[in-house]
């Protein structure tokens, strides 16, 4: 089998970093995800807040 060039040590080495590479990736895509699902949560907690206040005032405002 032709490795292209790569002695056994060389070839772990590159393995080992680009392993590590990989996990560093998908820590950031598990970390930005996060953040726009608590986004999310606020955006529509804060909607609902909004029209729950609302529909206070126009009730409030029929009396």
């Amino acid at each position: 089998m032709d490795d292209g060039g790569w002695d056994g040590d060389e070839g772990r080495e590159v393995l080992r970093r680009a392993e590590r590479a990989t996990r560093w990736g998908w820590t950031g895509i598990a970390g930005v995800t996060g953040l726009l699902g608590c986004a999310l949560v606020a955006v529509v907690g804060g909607g609902l807040l909004v029209l729950v206040g609302t529909v206070y005032v126009l009730m409030a405002a029929d009396r």
